[in-house]
């Protein structure tokens, strides 16, 4: 309220406009072999789908342990880009990032990484290339988005975990006091580029870890798929490459599923189907300082919310014995003397991992328990006793 030139009294109005539009993405998830192979056309005919006349700027950072395995891996990059001159213009050779957790848990990795792309003049029509596992991908990733407000980036997962699960997704992040995932960003990338060759040279526990995302997204959506992780348990602990290859294809398609149609890409609401397990695995992580590998936190996770379903009266009997087994024979320990900690109050501190869920989200707190192989079930409390409870079960059977 005010008064206008001759003293009047002015009361002014009100106006309300309702903003509404939609922004679709799309973006291609290729399963290939030989990526780097001058011969293959995968990552050239990429970087040029939208403009296929144009020379394009590209910088890379690959993680530092895919280095160590496969030492050629920047030569061959290079090789690529030459090869591939008239489409491919790479401003440096590709730059060294560390992999695993160490990338998430200290920003400075994260200012390295936007210096680098500053000083290389990267802009919005530009390609950032992260090469490596989920945790570099996370971390690139949200450099990547919040450079000139988003930068073109292509994912190249080289792990089981980030090649089925997290690779083909939206999200970006770093951790930040403890907390995973603080800071992020939801970016669908511009292109997600899956080589099998990655996952063969990757030592057998990085391997198995993997395997854990794909149980998971078995149990809550897809009974058939749990099913033929059972018929085919034997050939993937030895991951003969057949069975690998049609385990992370199922697994992201299924992911993929989820993001597109189950109606919540961004989770701005407060379920999260495809976090079946993780309440505990996140903990379980941060409790061990990450000498848990993320998969085998979600193994536990997995292993201990299919028990509490049991207990809760929600799930089959026995059907907490059956996905135990699978994951057992698959080469995951569903122990680690974490579990066993207590607070000041003589309370399990893992259960600390259900406020953190919810903070992370906001809302209600929402947990996805199962009903049955294939079909998992939203809950928004959980009994401390029947966790416990769980606990108890999980070490009983390590023991025995």
């Amino acid at each position: 309220m005010g008064r206008d030139r001759s003293g009047l009294i002015v009361t002014p109005e009100t106006h309300t406009y309702e903003q509404d539009f939609t922004v679709t993405f799309r973006y291609p998830v290729v399963f290939t072999s030989g990526l780097f192979d001058p011969d293959n056309p995968v990552l050239a005919d990429t970087l040029a789908r939208q403009e296929p006349q144009k020379r394009h700027r590209c910088i890379v950072f690959v993680d530092d342990g895919l280095l160590a395995a496969c030492p050629a891996i920047s030569d061959d990059i290079v090789a690529y880009a030459t090869r591939h001159g008239d489409r491919i213009d790479l401003v440096a050779k590709p730059f060294p990032v560390p992999g695993g957790e160490r990338i998430k848990v200290d920003l400075h990795f994260v200012e390295q990484i936007q210096q680098t792309l500053f000083d290389h003049h990267i802009d919005r029509h530009s390609y950032v290339l992260a090469i490596g596992g989920g945790a570099v991908l996370d971390a690139v990733g949200l450099v990547s988005t919040t450079t000139h407000r988003g930068v073109r980036h292509i994912r190249v997962p080289t792990t089981v975990l980030s090649q089925n699960d997290s690779g083909v997704g939206v999200k970006n992040g770093v951790n930040l006091n403890g907390v995973k995932n603080f800071v992020g960003t939801f970016a669908p990338p511009f292109a997600v580029l899956n080589d099998l060759d990655f996952v063969e040279a990757l030592p057998d526990r990085e391997k198995i870890a993997g395997m854990a995302e794909a149980v998971k997204v078995a149990l809550i959506r897809d009974r058939e798929f749990f099913e033929w992780l059972e018929r085919h348990c034997d050939d993937l602990v030895v991951f003969e490459r057949a069975a690998m290859s049609h385990m992370i294809r199922r697994c992201a398609e299924l992911h993929m599923i989820q993001i597109a149609k189950g109606g919540d890409p961004f989770e701005t609401g407060s379920a999260r189907p495809l976090d079946f397990g993780h309440w505990a695995a996140h903990r379980l992580e941060t409790m061990t300082r990450y000498h848990l590998r993320h998969g085998e936190a979600v193994a536990i996770g997995i292993a201990l919310d299919t028990r509490y379903s049991v207990l809760s009266g929600m799930l089959e009997p026995g059907t907490d014995v059956r996905v135990a087994c699978l994951l057992e024979q698959l080469g995951f320990r569903l122990w680690h003397p974490a579990l066993d900690k207590r607070n000041a109050e003589d309370g399990h501190v893992v259960i600390d991992g259900l406020r953190e869920f919810q903070e992370h989200l906001g809302g209600e707190l929402t947990i996805t328990l199962l009903e049955d192989v294939g079909v998992g079930a939203e809950v928004h409390e959980m009994d401390h006793a029947l966790i416990a409870g769980s606990i108890d079960w999980l070490r009983d059977r390590a023991s025995g």
